[in-house]
């Protein structure tokens, strides 16, 4: 049997007493850690679950873009959309399907999937895109003060010339010249602060702000 000397017995005793009192918490707490790794892990693991399953499908759809079978295309996107709207596929795939539903003469269901790419897609500038798309579909149909909201919220830098421009144009068919000669105004210093070039594509740009905004006269 194992025999202690007196300092060596007292700290035992000091041990037993502290795990006395401590003890129940530090055992929840290790439980609570273990509990919350394992959680993250198997988030992860079906995080990576969802990913790759919608990776197939997303697969399958752009197939079926290719062989122009757009209500393939529709039900795929469906699919993400229903189940897959953790994963960066289904905004993708709303896009997609969007435009192969307006190519195709079905404007409402391409509304509709980018309505909810504009809300619920993962990548910020996926979102500002539908957003943009959408709010040009809505003046095509007149929808004016709709158009008008998808743009209020700021966008990344690259694209926030053309909403401005759209804004611009929207005022425009409402007949608010003072408006549109202001979303204009800035549509021109906002293409000014991004290009960092005097590119080709950038002037033709440029020139198509400029002739707008000089179409509103005084802007009254």
């Amino acid at each position: 049997m194992a025999t202690f000397d007196l300092d060596e017995q007292e700290q035992i005793d000091e041990l037993k007493t502290w795990w006395k009192m401590h003890g129940n918490r530090i055992t929840a707490i290790v439980v609570v850690v273990a509990l919350a790794v394992v959680g993250w892990q198997g988030w992860n693991w079906w995080q990576r679950k969802q990913a790759a399953e919608a990776s197939v499908i997303y697969s399958a759809m752009q197939q079926a873009v290719m062989t122009k079978d757009a209500k393939r295309v529709r039900d795929l996107a469906g699919e993400l959309i229903d189940k897959y709207s953790v994963t960066a596929y289904a905004g993708m795939a709303a896009m997609l399907s969007a435009k192969v539903q307006a190519d195709g003469g079905d404007p409402k269901t391409a509304r509709a999937q980018l309505a909810w790419a504009a809300e619920h897609a993962k990548d910020d500038a996926l979102r500002d895109l539908a957003r943009l798309r959408l709010a040009a579909a809505l003046l095509d149909d007149n929808a004016y003060d709709d158009a008008l909201k998808q743009l209020t919220a700021e966008p990344a830098p690259s694209f926030a010339p053309r909403f401005a421009e759209l804004r611009g144009d929207a005022f425009a068919a409402q007949g608010k010249k003072a408006e549109a000669k202001a979303a204009y105004e800035s549509a021109l210093a906002k293409l000014d602060a991004v290009a960092k070039d005097d590119s080709a594509r950038h002037a033709a740009y440029r020139d198509i702000l400029q002739a707008k905004l000089e179409s509103m006269g005084n802007g009254k």
